[in-house]
């Protein structure tokens, strides 16, 4: 029986799961995100995997425009302020909100599925369904 093809998906969530680390060891260590993903990508060992790109994308793409997406997430994450969010969450919702807004050939859903799956392996109990909402809130405001 022939193997079925491998989806973008795995890929996909590979290269987030990267931007995740990434980011998150900016937040946490307060460094600027450039020099971490170089520091990043010196430590990868050859060959470089093919979903490096999209992950560099997003790690650029949320450092880029990281004030407008901190806004966002700040206006619509009812009860919550940026600095109470678990880092894992609000490094998950940057990823996510840089896809609803900057990513045209990723669909909303798909966004917000694999935020809230990575949360779901990485981050508390409460996690998936919080950034369910705050990204379904955003995602909302995006396609007005």
């Amino acid at each position: 029986m022939p193997e079925a093809p491998k989806s973008q998906m795995p890929a996909r969530r590979k290269a987030r799961k990267r931007a995740l680390d990434v980011l998150f060891e900016a937040d946490l260590r307060d460094m600027p995100v450039p020099d971490v993903l170089a520091s990043y990508i010196k430590r990868l060992e050859q060959p470089r995997p093919e979903h490096l790109g999209y992950a560099i994308g997003l790690i650029e793409g949320v450092a880029e425009h990281l004030d407008r997406i901190d806004e966002l997430i700040a206006s619509y994450a009812e009860g919550w302020t940026l600095d109470r969010m678990p880092v894992v969450d609000r490094n998950l919702a940057r990823i996510a909100v840089y896809e609803l807004l900057y990513v045209d050939e990723i669909d909303d859903a798909v966004a917000i599925t694999e935020a809230v799956e990575l949360a779901r392996q990485m981050s508390t109990d409460d996690s998936p369904r919080f950034l369910n909402g705050v990204l379904g809130r955003i995602a909302e405001y995006a396609t007005r």
